[in-house]
C-alpha cells in the first residue's frame, strides 16, 4: 500500500494520498490550503492516476483545494451531505475572527467541485481498489466521518483510521465553531472512536500519527471520567 502524507497552509491540516499495493489509482483525503501543488507533484513523481477526493469534513483548512483537484483530474468529491454546504461557503463553518483572513487569502470566492458524490446512508465506499469502512462521527462538524480502510501489511497495524478533526494524538477536535456540539462529541467518543481496534493506526487531521491503543490509554479525553462528565 501507498501512503503519502504532507502539511497544507496556515492551519497545519495533513493531506494523504493513499493507492492500494501494485496499483497506481489513487485517493487525496482532505486537500487543504494550497495543496494542489504538491499533489501534482507526488502524482508525477510516483505516476499515480487520480480518481477520487475523500473529505473527512467541511472545513476550509481541510477542502480549500478540493475543486482545484477534482478539477484538474476531473475527479469527484465524496463528503457527507452535513457538511456539503461548506465546500462553497467555508466561512459558514468558522469563527468570526477567521472570517476576514478568508477573504484575504480568497478574494475570488469559492465553489463546489463539479462532481459532489455523498457518504450518506452508505456503510462502505469501494474507489481505487480500497473499501473504506464509513463511520458518521459528528461532534466537530455535523458532516464528520472517520474513514477506516485495511492495512494489508499485517500487524501490529490492522487499519488505518483517517480521523479528521475527531481525534488526535492526545486531544480530540474543537466543538466550538458553527456546527460544533460538545454532546455529540461525546457519543462519538464514547462510542465509534472508542470501538476502533487498537490496532487501528490513526491518521488525522492536524498533528502526528498515532494509534488506537496508545490513545485509549493516553488520551484524557477518551477516559471514563472526562466522558462522564463532559456528557451530563
Amino acid at each position: 500500500m501507498f501512503v503519502a502524507s504532507f502539511v497544507t497552509g496556515p492551519w497545519q491540516a495533513n493531506c494523504y494520498l493513499l493507492a492500494a499495493a501494485g496499483s497506481d489509482d489513487v485517493v487525496i483525503v482532505d486537500p487543504g490550503m494550497d495543496s494542489a501543488g504538491t499533489i501534482a507533484e507526488v502524482v508525477a513523481e510516483q505516476e499515480l492516476h487520480p480518481v477520487a477526493v475523500l473529505a473527512t469534513h467541511g472545513h476550509l483548512d481541510h477542502v480549500a483545494d478540493a475543486a482545484k483537484v477534482c478539477a484538474e483530474y476531473g475527479i469527484p468529491v465524496w463528503i457527507h451531505s452535513a457538511d456539503r454546504h461548506l465546500l462553497a461557503d467555508p466561512i459558514a463553518g468558522l469563527g468570526s475572527d477567521s472570517a476576514e483572513l478568508v477573504r484575504q487569502l480568497y478574494p475570488e470566492g469559492f465553489a463546489e467541485p463539479d462532481e459532489v458524490r455523498l457518504y450518506d446512508d452508505l456503510d462502505t465506499l469501494e474507489v481505487a481498489g480500497l473499501e473504506f469502512t464509513l463511520i458518521h462521527a459528528p461532534g466537530h462538524t455535523q458532516g464528520c466521518v472517520l474513514l477506516m480502510v485495511g492495512y494489508p501489511e499485517g500487524r501490529p497495524v490492522s487499519h488505518l483510521v483517517f480521523s479528521g478533526d475527531v481525534l488526535f494524538a492526545g486531544s480530540i477536535g474543537r466543538t466550538d465553531l458553527p456546527g460544533g456540539d460538545m454532546e455529540q462529541m461525546v457519543r462519538t467518543l464514547a462510542g465509534p472512536v472508542l470501538g476502533l481496534p487498537d490496532s487501528a493506526g490513526i491518521l488525522p487531521g492536524h498533528g502526528p500519527q498515532t494509534n488506537m491503543a496508545a490513545e485509549r490509554v493516553n488520551n484524557p479525553y477518551l477516559q471514563t471520567g472526562f466522558l462522564q462528565q463532559a456528557g451530563r
